[in-house]
């Protein structure tokens, strides 16, 4: 019987700051609380990784794309860790020809498992104890899932009034749910790092949004599949946006196919933030590097982010894009399409289709794609209405036939 074939090694080489390239430091430990050089006591800034790019093989972009990032493997950082399938989720195209790209299809429905296979491969290849996220749901559900296939304990913050499917969820892999105030989280976190040997897979900075260096090159593999998929790089992408990862991540891979000659365009990068917050859009707006904004209340609780981080004012600014706000009644009413078109998603995550219908652009040099995140069964009100049975009898039957889908 023959033995499986080695999978393909990383190319990744180094951590080096986003506000200074030149500044470069060790692949290993991942500085997970920003770049010890550039950062300063205002703003704290985060770390990109390099790559062999003159080593990747030839070949890498002339297969079709396939479950488990192990497919993308020389391009992102070692994954030490076994995965679950994640990725090559499918490209679907509207009737007005605007393309779908639904990361609710992902092993625990949403975008964030592409970048936990990379960051919790990251704590098993530096030895950490365990992992701890803070997360109000997508985030933290992915981090309990892969932290439970590699056998690493995995603490999760999450707020008191994340929806119950979350907490089932989380405690279903075995992961240890901590429901504290949201002043504390940070603090306790730091602690569980330095003094318990975990790695932090989200932010532990104050200052700004840092989060794990490696965690955008999980993103970039959204980029890779959509070239693969359209046989070319799109016109523009419309991302639902809270701390900008995923933004910068899909802008990443798309400049690197450029780069590598696969492409011969980097699409323009449309960030959507709820209206309710709206960090990077304030920061471009200011010419600063990292704000700090009042949330409101909001359906779009994945999204309704304080603060931005660096990453995302750099994909828009490298891709000549743009970072909009939509109102909820935008988000809801976007949730509504797809969902009348076969695709259920999480408010939040229907953001990036809202922000093209309430904006624009309408382009027409090319395909336009939205990124959808996750799966509707992340929602807070999913599962939470209660519905009158239906009388058994014949007129009653035809009236509900009759009304309007969804009433």
């Amino acid at each position: 019987m023959n033995s499986p074939a080695p999978a393909p090694r990383s190319l990744a080489t180094a951590q080096r700051s986003l506000l200074d390239p030149s500044v470069r430091h060790p692949l290993w430990p991942p500085l997970t609380e920003g770049c010890p050089v550039t950062s300063t006591d205002e703003i704290a800034y985060p770390l990109d990784i390099d790559y062999a790019y003159d080593e990747v093989p030839a070949e890498l972009f002339t297969r079709p794309a396939a479950h488990g990032l192990d497919r993308w493997a020389p391009l992102l950082p070692p994954l030490a860790a076994p995965g679950l399938g994640e990725g090559n989720t499918p490209l679907i195209e509207l009737p007005d020809g605007i393309w779908i790209k639904d990361e609710s299809r992902n092993p625990t429905w949403s975008h964030k498992d592409r970048l936990n296979r990379v960051t919790v491969s990251a704590a098993v290849a530096s030895g950490a104890r365990g992992i701890v996220v803070s997360s109000s749901g997508n985030h933290g559900a992915a981090a309990a899932a892969y932290a439970a296939r590699a056998g690493l304990p995995c603490a999760v913050f999450t707020s008191p009034h994340a929806p119950p499917a979350v907490a089932s969820h989380l405690r279903a892999y075995g992961a240890t749910v901590l429901t504290v105030p949201y002043e504390s989280v940070r603090p306790l976190m730091r602690r569980i790092v330095h003094e318990l040997g975990f790695q932090a897979v989200s932010s532990v900075t104050d200052t700004a949004h840092t989060g794990h260096p490696f965690g955008p090159e999980g993103y970039k593999t959204l980029a890779y599949e959509i070239a693969l998929d359209l046989g070319r790089a799109p016109a523009a992408v419309h991302l639902p946006t809270g701390y900008g990862e995923l933004l910068f991540g899909v802008a990443k891979g798309f400049q690197e196919l450029a780069r590598l000659g696969v492409t011969d365009s980097v699409p323009r990068m449309y960030a959507t933030e709820p209206a309710a917050a709206g960090a990077l859009t304030e920061a471009l707006r200011t010419g600063s590097p990292a704000v700090r904004v009042p949330v409101r209340p909001t359906v779009a609780y994945a999204i309704d982010c304080e603060i931005t981080s660096y990453r995302g004012i750099l994909a828009v600014r490298t891709t000549g894009g743009a970072s909009r706000t939509v109102t909820d009644d935008d988000m809801l009413r976007a949730r509504r399409e797809l969902a009348s078109l076969g695709l259920w998603c999480e408010t939040s995550a229907a953001a990036g289709l809202a922000g093209l219908r309430t904006h624009g652009p309408q382009e027409t040099e090319g395909p336009v794609v939205c990124v959808v995140t996750s799966s509707g069964y992340k929602d807070v009100t999913t599962a939470s209405g209660t519905f009158e049975p239906t009388p058994p009898d014949w007129p009653s039957i035809k009236a509900a036939l009759s009304a309007e889908p969804g009433h």
